[in-house]
């Protein structure tokens, strides 16, 4: 019979072996991770990166739209607001374009007015966190302010026409603000702070020029409009955002699925795996235990 002149040396090695598969698996069920090294597995490591790179780029929108959507809720709010003070000028000029006042009344429809401008001013200049919503690119710059040395007094848009998009990971680019000058238009035909100017001066002496007057009431419905149009584009774009985030987050649920499912241990597998591990360290022990004995060396156990 034959024997084996590194038998010694291919026990040690498989002892060794059989204690490092169980080091690794007993590493395994402890963490609940099937891959702790990049040489394990590398096909299987290089995809959990691409996983977790699309899972970073899922988190990081959803973060920033949470931000954005909080703003443009801010913004829809504010026109909102916008357009009531509009209605209720357009209600007040009507009443004085009427002809049945007296010039004191129609110099209190005036000063209401007046307030009205001062409001909806105070809405244009709506900052969210810091920031002017209506300056465009101009965030920290107060869009409009209005000068009185003239009569009528002559509203300036003091931001930029720069226009900011959100892209989600999918490439789709949404809209996050309306310049304030075009929402407001700060001259023009369809100028809110143009039309009620006009129509404070109109009512400043209390003597009323109806033709002039009802002029500039249905220029300031038609701004109304207009504003009401602007924030068409502001709901639009809330309606986008919500609906990148729901798929966006379906998306997040997936990922990280597939990236449990490529990343977690079998634990019924594993256990078992390291109890056959274990068996087979206990018996290669045993069989070097023995090996070792003097009374038990490997010729005499030959020995007929």
């Amino acid at each position: 019979m034959r024997v084996d002149p590194n038998y010694v040396s291919n026990l040690v090695g498989s002892l060794d072996q059989a204690q490092a598969s169980q080091e690794q698996l007993t590493a395994e069920l402890s963490s609940g991770v099937s891959i702790t090294s990049l040489s394990q597995n590398p096909v299987a490591s290089g995809q959990n990166v691409l996983l977790l790179n699309q899972i970073q780029q899922d988190d990081s929108f959803t973060q920033s739209s949470s931000l954005v959507t909080g703003q443009l809720q801010v913004a829809d709010s504010t026109l909102g607001s916008v357009v009531s003070q509009l209605t209720q000028a357009i209600s007040l000029a009507t009443s004085a374009n009427n002809g049945t006042l007296n010039p004191s009344d129609v110099k209190s429809i005036g000063n209401q007015v007046s307030g009205i401008l001062d409001e909806v001013q105070s809405l244009a200049n709506t900052n969210y966190q810091g920031q002017y919503i209506f300056a465009g690119g101009q965030t920290s710059t107060t869009p409009f302010t209005t000068s009185t040395n003239t009569s009528p007094g002559t509203t300036t848009y003091n931001g930029d026409e720069d226009v900011n998009y959100l892209q989600t990971p999918n490439g789709q680019k949404i809209q996050l603000n309306v310049p304030g000058d075009q929402i407001f238009s700060a001259s023009g035909s369809n100028s809110v702070f143009g039309a009620l100017n006009n129509l404070v001066a109109d009512y400043a002496s209390g003597a009323v020029d109806t033709a002039q007057a009802v002029s500039d009431t249905t220029a300031l419905s038609t701004a109304m409009n207009y504003v009401s149009q602007q924030r068409v584009t502001i709901d639009n774009s809330i309606t986008q955002i919500t609906a990148a985030s729901d798929a966006v987050t379906s998306d997040q649920t997936q990922l990280t699925t597939a990236q449990t499912n490529l990343m977690q241990a079998d634990v019924a597998t594993v256990s078992t795996q390291l109890s056959l591990a274990e068996t087979q360290q206990t018996a290669l022990e045993d069989v070097i235990a023995q090996l070792d004995s003097a009374s038990n060396s490997l010729f005499s156990k030959l020995q007929p």
